[in-house]
């Protein structure tokens, strides 16, 4: 590694730490400011939110946009480089294009790989940290989505469901519970109602009061029976069982792959919110190389805008980015595209658009 690669590392990560930085001091500012009177009604203070729930936040959020941050920082420096006649230097020292651009390959690839590892094994135990204290910032109505009573309707497998009319998820206890197995030919043969049910931590079994129990056999004779309490178990924990919008972002790849597997065992067809995190734990890594290239393509030529103009390009096209990859995902998440597709459409796209350009540049 020469003098040139050492300089141009040492602008890239530079840039970058300084948009970090500037990006963590700015976003936490305001989000404070906006969401004080929330946290406080819920009995919390800002000192504990900015400990144990803000650097989970911030974690999550840089890593979300790193490959804008990655694309903004880029041409910020590489512009300045263009505009003081460096790059033209040094191509005219004999260097190629190709020979300028590796350690922009360099860096790409070491952070695409870093924030590889990190999106999934790191980052879901932060989202796990963050996501305990995240819904006392929502507003009352999406806070009770998850604090509240709530409805439930699951499939176990195939052949068994489960049913219960008022549940607290925080509390993990409800009533109106009904609990059905089907034969082959979906046929009720074993039903159980209860007046309500709560989850026990130390057994990690269910437990049922005042139920009815009823089972048909092949002759459709039935056995009823009651009594005050059972024990129900599923050999899965209520998170397990009733999983929210949030579960998917706190398990990491290895406990994602497990928990799809076993709803499509059970039938589940609307797992595309968890498809959708777990192919974007990749491709976001991927972006932040695609857009390295595509940055370096746009801010490496000398324009008569300046930093201006190619930073204003960058904006327009970084937003282009992150509007067509939310759309892919709203998209998928209402099965119109698969997830693969979805989380992968605007890598492909802007793929190709940053290798035409790169090799446009490489040619001139």
């Amino acid at each position: 590694m020469d003098i040139i690669d050492r300089y141009i590392i040492k602008k890239y990560i530079g840039t970058l730490t300084f948009m970090l930085l500037l990006l963590t001091i700015v976003v936490i500012v305001i989000d404070v400011q906006s969401k004080t009177p929330r946290i406080e009604s819920n009995g919390f203070t800002i000192g504990y939110f900015l400990i144990n729930f803000y650097p989970y936040w911030m974690l999550y959020l840089i890593l979300t946009f790193m490959s804008i941050l990655v694309f903004v920082s880029i041409i910020l420096f590489t512009s300045q480089m263009a505009n003081n006649t460096e790059i033209v230097a040094i191509i005219g020292s004999g260097a190629s294009f190709h020979r300028f651009a590796r350690p922009y390959f360099f860096s790409a690839g070491f952070l695409m790989l870093l924030t590889l590892g990190i999106n999934h094994f790191i980052l879901p135990w932060a989202n796990e940290k963050k996501n305990e204290l995240i819904i006392y910032t929502f507003n009352s109505r999406d806070r009770e989505k998850y604090t509240e009573l709530t409805s439930i309707a699951t499939q176990l497998s195939a052949t068994e469901y489960i049913f219960i009319d008022n549940y607290h998820q925080k509390n993990q206890q409800g009533s109106g519970y009904m609990y059905q197995k089907f034969d082959e030919n979906k046929k009720l043969i074993h039903q159980i109602i209860a007046a309500d049910v709560h989850w026990n931590k130390k057994s990690k079994q269910f437990i049922l009061n005042n139920y009815l129990e009823k089972s048909i056999d092949k002759s459709n004779s039935e056995k009823l029976s009651h009594g005050e309490k059972m024990k129900q178990d599923f050999k899965l924990s209520p998170e397990e069982l009733f999983p929210n919008d949030l579960q998917a972002e706190n398990k990491n790849t290895i406990e994602l792959l497990d928990f799809i597997k076993r709803e499509q065992a059970k039938g589940n067809q609307n797992l595309n919110s968890y498809l959708n995190e777990l192919h974007q734990r990749t491709s976001m890594p991927v972006s932040i190389f695609i857009l390295s290239i595509l940055a370096l393509s746009i801010s490496s030529v000398k324009k008569r805008g300046g930093i201006g103009l190619n930073l204003a390009i960058g904006i327009v096209i970084a937003f282009a980015f992150i509007f067509s990859f939310e759309i892919l995902k709203i998209a998928s998440s209402s099965q119109t595209i698969s997830p693969l597709l979805a989380m992968w459409l605007p890598n492909i796209l802007f793929g190709s658009l940053a290798l035409y350009l790169y090799m446009k540049r490489a040619n001139q």
